[in-house]
């Protein structure tokens, strides 16, 4: 699936609850289905700056040319966020992540109702994954 059909796909989800705590209860819902990040991973490179909770965030390029992401947080809402962006720009094509407009986050409402904080950790998560995807892009030698 392409970025813009999982995130309308999202918006769709979202659109099935009234009420913002049951939005919140499934952004946490996602969080706790997410895989956990191998220790592994869990280093002071991989970990995203200007989040009030710790939060890992690993990718790695395959072989066919895809972006794969890995996530964590302390947070269960912050776990949730980086489940909603991975699932989203994971297996994607990194000129396809550089280059994604995140429409979703306004889109069902999250820039209105995520404290600051959150809001500050959510966009240093997407700027780290575009960064990445950029890296990847120079590696293959694709146009930037």
């Amino acid at each position: 699936m392409k970025i813009n059909e999982i995130q309308d796909e999202i918006v769709n989800e979202f659109a099935m609850f009234d009420d913002w705590s049951d939005k919140y209860e499934y952004i946490i819902d996602i969080g706790k289905k997410l895989p956990p990040l191998p220790a592994e991973y869990k280093t002071e490179e991989n970990k995203i700056k200007g989040c009030q909770s710790q939060v890992w965030l690993h990718s790695q390029l395959t072989n066919d040319g895809k972006v794969f992401f890995e996530g964590d947080s302390d947070a269960i809402i912050v776990r949730g966020l980086a489940g909603l962006l991975i699932r989203i720009l994971s297996g994607q094509k990194p000129e396809e992540v550089a280059k994604a407009d995140l429409y979703f986050i306004d889109k069902v409402g999250m820039s209105g109702h995520l404290a600051q904080t959150r809001s500050n950790g959510l966009a240093s998560m997407v700027k780290q994954m575009k960064l990445d995807s950029l890296a990847y892009q120079a590696k293959l030698g694709q146009k930037i």
